[in-house]
């Protein structure tokens, strides 16, 4: 989901990893970590002088829309970290997290002109920035090894609130878009073509808020048991039946 903000990787497979991975990928993950706080710290300055002038939110993804795209879609570098194994977390983990918020900015946001000043779409970009100024700083430091308390406690106890209201966002976001995807047959393929397949975007949107509710509790409660491990120092062992 786009705003699950936990990668699957836990502290000290990060802190084994910098010492496996070399100068130069460290180098390089800390170059990269601090561009991507830097580039969401600039997104939410942007958010909050739009809104100290403006008094309203309506407008402020078109004067967004740039520097969210781009930054979104640089995170797909990640996936790169993952195959080339600087990083212990999963291609496929890595992928549906990036893929979704990039499906969000792209074909649903910048797409759907008429959904762009919806609050919902607000409530996740809040929630977004939050959450990825937490997780990059967070990495940024743990590669330095110099991580705050403050830093870990905030990226293992933000996501309890942020998680939900994000996954709220989106949902009520790609809600609003159902009308207009209906009305104009966006990106939908219709019988009878050359290729003799069909394809409806709308349904297809219908199946991806479906997905949430089977995909959010899991999610959460895995969440959930990492900031146990992590703050809390509780091991979990699984019980065979």
């Amino acid at each position: 989901m786009a705003s699950s903000e936990e990668d699957g990787s836990l502290e000290e497979k990060e802190n084994s990893r910098k010492k496996t991975i070399g100068p130069v990928a460290t180098a390089w993950l800390t170059f990269y970590n601090i561009a991507m706080t830097a580039g969401w710290l600039v997104l939410t300055i942007a958010m909050c002088r739009f809104y100290m002038e403006k008094r309203t939110h309506k407008g402020l993804y078109k004067t967004i829309q740039k520097t969210l795209k781009f930054f979104q879609t640089f995170a797909l570098l990640e996936l790169v970290h993952c195959a080339l194994g600087l990083v212990r977390t999963s291609v496929l983990v890595t992928g549906v997290q990036v893929s979704s918020r990039i499906f969000m900015v792209w074909f649903i946001t910048n797409s759907i002109k008429q959904i762009q000043n919806e609050q919902s779409v607000l409530l996740f970009l809040v929630v977004w920035t939050i959450t990825e100024i937490t997780r990059y700083s967070y990495y940024t430091f743990n590669l330095l090894n110099h991580l705050p308390y403050f830093i870990k406690w905030a990226r293992y106890n933000l996501f309890i609130v942020l998680y939900p209201v994000g996954v709220a966002g989106e949902l009520l976001t790609i809600y609003a878009a159902l009308p207009y995807v209906r009305k104009t047959g966006m990106y939908s393929l219709r019988l009878p073509n050359k290729y003799n397949v069909s394809f409806d975007y709308y349904y297809f949107l219908i199946a991806v808020m479906c997905s949430y509710i089977p995909l959010f509790p899991q999610l959460y409660f895995h969440m959930l048991r990492q900031r146990r491990k992590v703050l809390h120092g509780e091991v979990f062992v699984e019980k065979d039946d």
